[in-house]
């Protein structure tokens, strides 16, 4: 590497320093006085190479922050422990950064529940679509065997046969929709 060589070093575009009273060139950048945010890059001032020396030697990035916050920053994990949208309470299956040590162990829990989702499906393909509907209609899954069938459909009865609500026939909708699916899996292959 040539000595006159340094990182950060910009060809000149015919840009002098911007220091006051220099009349070197402004080859090398430093943050002007609009920071980077939403409405763009920001401003740069163009330096030459003493000025910009001075200008880092006197650049503090923890000024203003009390210890913990410069500790906090100094962590070599700083910004895993934060949620991101796709891991926020309430996200659907998604685990929280918080609850592993690891981020790895966090990506590597939500590819088990999206295999274990997908592997639910394919237990379900074994169904027909009306069977399919008729199992969501009662509230059970591909695993049901003939005796859970007969206790989900027991306990539906109960829950909305009128006579066992006090004549409330605001249920009646639900209980034809659990007999109909009763009736559409009872006789299935695969429960009898």
């Amino acid at each position: 590497m040539r000595p006159e060589k340094f990182h950060g070093r910009y060809a000149n575009g015919g840009r002098g320093c911007e220091a006051p009273g220099c009349g070197e060139a402004g080859e090398f950048r430093a943050p002007g006085e609009r920071s980077p945010g939403f409405d763009g890059p920001g401003d740069w001032r163009w330096l030459c190479l003493e000025h910009v020396r001075e200008f880092n030697a006197g650049y503090d990035w923890f000024e203003g922050m009390s210890p913990d916050e410069i500790l906090a920053a100094q962590s070599p994990i700083a910004g895993w422990e934060r949620e991101t949208r796709a891991f926020r309470p309430g996200a659907a299956a998604a685990p929280r950064w918080a609850d592993f040590d690891d981020p790895l162990d966090a990506i590597g829990a939500r590819a088990s529940e999206i295999r274990a989702r997908a592997a639910g499906r394919q237990k379900m393909t074994r169904f027909t679509p009306k069977e399919r509907e008729a199992l969501e209609a009662m509230g059970l899954g591909p695993e049901t065997d003939l005796h859970g069938l007969r206790q989900r459909y027991s306990t539906l009865v109960r829950r909305y046969h009128p006579d066992r609500n006090g004549g409330d026939r605001s249920h009646e909708k639900a209980l034809q929709a659990v007999i109909e699916a009763y009736t559409a899996l009872k006789g299935r292959p695969i429960f009898a």
